[in-house]
């Protein structure tokens, strides 16, 4: 697999920018000033074969991720080797992420594409039919076990990871936890479907076993957010908020085990408690 390239000026935007504000007290409104760190959103024109696919707004970080997790959960590849580069190119509205794409993936992408200008990270924004609705076809290895203390080492663990969530407190984060409770990687973004991405391009890039680990995330878990776990192949989903009627029935589905509401001395499972187990 050919390295991903970046082409990256000087202009490249920063994650976080300083914004000057005021802290008023409620007793008296007594203005207090200072500056707090905001965590940056700018349009990301994902570009493939010098057309454009999608505009997404993101967090300038980890965009090689982005276009690896896009791609595969977008349907557009099946494998990170069918993407030869990736670059990125300032421009005065934001950011084009070019993504080079094997040439015979490149022609049946153009085929079939559907224009989606001006998502905003809700998942669906943009299609035109209900049929075009994103249903993944894989399932979650039967055989994966994770035991109730790997999660809890995992949901401790997450917090400590999260830099850019620490700095501004507006980001999601998606994080990949080794079956002991390890975190091998965590990407944030201000879209939570963008962290997921990131999160899977990554582990795409890196050659991640599926059956070696479980998702963790810090936003609600909607049915699009299971989709793209499935694509990955993830078989356990662990999130901070609850699921939607739709994610449980997507989980299923899919066979994967969807565990919610996680918190540091319970987690509620939804579906797939056989995947459990209360002992290392």
């Amino acid at each position: 697999m050919l390295t991903a390239q970046r082409d990256v000026s000087a202009e490249f935007p920063a994650s976080t920018v300083p914004a000057p504000m005021q802290v008023v007290a409620y007793a008296d409104g007594a203005p207090r000033a200072g500056t707090r760190v905001l965590a940056v959103e700018t349009p990301v024109n994902l570009v493939y074969g010098s057309v454009p696919h999608a505009v997404m707004m993101a967090t300038p970080a980890d965009l090689e991720d982005f276009a690896y997790g896009f791609s595969l959960t977008e349907g557009i590849i099946e494998s990170a080797d069918e993407i030869r580069a990736t670059r990125v190119e300032v421009g005065p509205d934001g950011l084009r992420l070019h993504v080079e794409l094997a040439p015979g993936r490149l022609r049946e992408h153009l085929a079939r594409k559907r224009a989606i200008s001006g998502r905003t990270g809700c998942g669906v924004c943009g299609i035109e039919d209900l049929a075009e609705l994103p249903r993944a076809d894989m399932r979650g290895a039967p055989d994966v076990q994770v035991s109730l203390p790997a999660i809890a080492r995992a949901l401790a663990g997450l917090d400590a990871a999260q830099v850019l969530g620490a700095e501004t407190r507006a980001v999601h984060a998606a994080a990949w936890a080794r079956l002991d409770g390890t975190l091998a990687s965590v990407r944030e973004d201000v879209g939570r479907h963008n962290a997921l991405d990131k999160l899977i391009g990554a582990a795409m890039r890196a050659g991640t076993d599926p059956s070696d680990g479980f998702l963790v995330i810090t936003s609600r878990c909607s049915f699009e957010m299971v989709e793209k776990a499935a694509r990955l192949g993830a078989a356990v989903i662990v999130a901070i908020s609850a699921p939607t009627s739709l994610a449980l029935e997507r989980a299923r589905a899919h066979g994967i085990t969807l565990c919610a509401i996680a918190r540091s001395d319970t987690l509620t499972v939804f579906t797939g408690a056989q995947r459990l187990s209360a002992t290392e």
